[in-house]
């Protein structure tokens, strides 16, 4: 269990990663600001003078100077869109940035983006680990930034450039010192996961509302189901297109599937298949429960066994 203690220990025994760069002052780039500024020498890039501006406004240190953040950094993170990561490590290299400076990103495709970074690694010979700390809202922006973003959640971390023990070690300990818990995979099976519980989510948010609401004079009478169901279509658009677009190919097939259940379910109701539809309705009844316990039991301290009784009902012993 991660606790702020834990993590303010850990922090303060990392070792090499006493001066950070975050290139991009969103949410993500601002929360780890945030939560790092106790602990080391942190610098924030953006490229709009504005966004610098409410980065200082939090009390961090930020410029539009590419040169006076990497120089000299220990560790760089890549918080900008992921079409917009080759073009800007490039900068960073010309604007100073050590050789031996570990690269890392947050973006939530990793097969695309790190192809195409592939050639400027290379050349460089600097050491890049993918990143993906699961965390994040539909709210953007360095004004919704929060130092506790990162506990609990999951980050999963990619090596497919081969990047030595040691240093994928350090980066797993940085993660694991905000809070999070962390997972290795190639880029491609991390596509695949992400693709089925985030990105498709999100589009399936989408459709929700376009379908729910044909007609906007329907919102006053809409609850909290259509709310809570659809709270992730409201995520940005500009960003959404681009990670969508990078992440076609592992996204297209949840999208397929999710044609053949709606059909499956159309033929149900089509044919009034009462019991099949029942038997639908269950089983994803208990995929909805079997998440919620999962998020529960990873969330809290207490060892906990579950045993299902059935008939949707769980026991629950804690000891």
């Amino acid at each position: 269990m991660w606790t702020r203690r834990r993590a303010i220990e850990s922090m303060t025994e990392m070792k090499g990663m006493r001066k950070i760069a975050i290139l991009g002052g969103g949410l993500l780039g601002g929360s780890l600001a945030l939560a790092l500024q106790q602990r080391a020498e942190v610098r924030i890039w953006s490229r709009r003078q504005s966004a610098v501006d409410e980065a200082r406004a939090l009390g961090l240190w930020a410029s539009v100077s590419l040169g006076d953040v990497v120089t000299d950094v220990d560790l760089l993170i890549l918080c900008v869109p992921v079409g917009a990561m080759k073009e800007l490590l490039i900068e960073a290299q010309l604007a100073g940035l050590p050789a031996r400076t570990l690269v890392t990103d947050v973006g939530s495709v990793k097969r695309l983006p790190h192809e195409a970074l592939r050639e400027v690694v290379v050349s460089s010979g600097v050491d890049f680990i993918g990143s993906h700390p699961m965390a994040g809202s539909e709210k953007g922006g360095i004004q919704h930034a929060k130092a506790t973003l990162f506990e609990g959640a999951a980050c999963i971390m990619t090596n497919d450039f081969s990047v030595g023990v040691e240093r994928c070690a350090e980066l797993a300990h940085f993660w694991q010192a905000l809070g999070c818990r962390t997972t290795w995979m190639t880029a491609e099976k991390h596509d695949v996961l992400v693709a089925h519980i985030s990105h498709f989510p999100r589009l399936l948010a989408s459709v929700g509302i376009k379908v729910g609401l044909p007609d906007q004079a329907f919102a006053a009478q809409a609850g909290g189901g259509l709310r809570d169901t659809t709270r992730v279509a409201g995520g940005n658009p500009a960003m959404w297109t681009e990670i969508l677009a990078e992440n076609r190919d592992a996204i297209l097939p949840t999208l397929y599937e999710a044609m053949r259940q709606i059909q499956l379910i159309s033929e149900y109701l089509e044919q009034d298949r009462r019991e099949e539809l029942h038997d639908w309705l269950t089983q994803t009844k208990e995929l909805r429960d079997g998440l919620v316990w999962s998020i529960f039991l990873r969330n809290h301290s207490c060892n906990v066994a579950v045993a299902r009784l059935g008939e949707g009902r769980w026991n629950v012993l804690r000891f």
